[in-house]
């Protein structure tokens, strides 16, 4: 226990966290009569306020969502079940593609053909997709969330000196107040990933699922620690500038899951710019400030360079994915529509940026037949797994945003 309060004594030091001649008990709730500041202990509610969001979701979905995408005539059923062979059950555990140099011997030992094994493992992968209609169902939800979470900070914001300016983020730090409509706009935030954090263990499923849960984590991490540090302000412009884009692109994957292809184009144009000047353009604004401007205001501190080097690294990120989108616009354009999904189970659907922008690659199937073993029922070897797919990852919302996230 005593080496326990050692490392956390050492780990919470003023003298990393605080500015110079600050304590823990100068921005304590109650220090000062004519300042609010943040307390570490309301960062519980986030976790039951997670359970509520969850609660609206699925009501959302069930009631409203779904029966609006029925009527759509968005498909709701899956492809048939593929037939049970064991033997390619056992491969197909291994890995869900089909390595080419696996079809000789897997034929050998099923009596299939190469052609029917290849059948059977383009039905046994359908299988596992989810429908068009639970992905419609997921994307408006997280539509509506982002609407909401942008109109909702605007309007907190719109009062706020630093909303305008961003060195009022610095001025008077760290005896900064916290006024209840920024409370609930961290609350409410934190709960919305929290909820994703176990949501996703139920959603559709992607290939950068653990990428995503660790980049949930690192959100709320960072929101929390910039929630201890009185960091707030800069934080709220943060979220408010990640979630303005992301409305865009969930409205651009539902429609595309509807079939308004037209629309879904125009909306994804928007988002393209939208993003540019949000990401590109208003972020770069706070980072100036807190590179440039703040240093000149307040004395400086270990955590100031760990937030500020974390907001950097994301402006890259969003360089790298500014340019991922624009490929995508560019082959869209010759091609002649929205093809592919920036982020889907599969390659398949269009795309979340906030989170991750991929570009979807075709596989090519060779036919040449290879003379290793085959994953048999009992035998051993990993299947390999290849893929001509290009990731990265926004966040969560992504997106996300945090005050200070992190890859996304």
């Amino acid at each position: 226990m005593e080496i326990f309060n050692k490392l956390n004594g050492a780990f919470w030091s003023t003298q990393i966290w605080l500015p110079p001649n600050t304590t823990w008990a100068d921005i304590a709730p109650g220090s000062r009569p004519d300042v609010v500041h943040a307390n570490y202990k309301d960062l519980i509610w986030p976790i039951p306020l997670a359970a509520v969001v969850m609660l609206i979701r699925y009501t959302l979905e069930r009631f409203w969502i779904s029966p609006i995408g029925k009527s759509l005539g968005i498909r709701s059923s899956r492809p048939k079940k593929a037939a049970n062979v064991p033997i390619l059950e056992t491969a197909y555990a291994k890995s869900t593609r089909l390595d080419n140099k696996w079809l000789a011997p897997l034929s050998k030992q099923t009596d299939m053909s190469e052609r029917q094994i290849e059948r059977w493992w383009r039905l046994r992968r359908a299988q596992d997709k989810p429908s068009t209609l639970v992905k419609f169902c997921e994307n408006t939800w997280r539509c509506i969330y982002y609407l909401y979470s942008f109109i909702f900070g605007v309007i907190v914001l719109w009062d706020k000196p630093w909303f305008w300016d961003v060195k009022s983020c610095w001025y008077g730090y760290p005896h900064q107040s916290i006024s209840n409509d920024i409370w609930w706009y961290y609350m409410i935030s934190m709960s919305f990933y929290w909820s994703l954090t176990g949501t996703q263990f139920f959603d559709v499923k992607r290939k950068d699922f653990w990428q995503m849960f660790i980049h949930h984590m690192v959100t709320l991490l960072l929101m929390s620690l910039s929630w201890v540090c009185n960091l707030h302000r800069v934080g709220s412009l943060v979220l408010v500038v990640h979630d303005c884009a992301d409305i865009f692109l969930e409205a651009a994957k539902l429609t595309k899951y509807a079939n308004y292809q037209k629309l879904c184009d125009a909306i994804f144009a928007i988002f393209t710019v939208v993003w540019i000047v949000t990401r590109l353009g208003f972020y770069p604004r706070i980072i100036y400030s807190s590179s440039v401007e703040a240093p000149r205001i307040l004395p400086m501190f270990p955590a100031y360079y760990i937030f500020n080097s974390l907001l950097l690294m994301l402006l890259v990120l969003h360089v790298i994915w500014t340019y991922m989108i624009l490929k995508i616009v560019v082959d869209s354009l010759q091609k002649g529509l929205m093809s592919g999904d920036i982020r889907s189970s599969d390659s398949e659907d269009l795309t979340d940026s906030s989170e991750n922008v991929r570009v979807a690659n075709g596989s090519a199937r060779s036919k040449n037949k290879a003379n290793s073993g085959a994953p048999a029922s009992g035998g051993s070897g990993a299947v390999q797994r290849k893929s001509n797919n290009a990731n990265n990852h926004a966040t969560e919302s992504g997106g996300g945003a945090a005050p200070v996230a992190a890859s996304q």
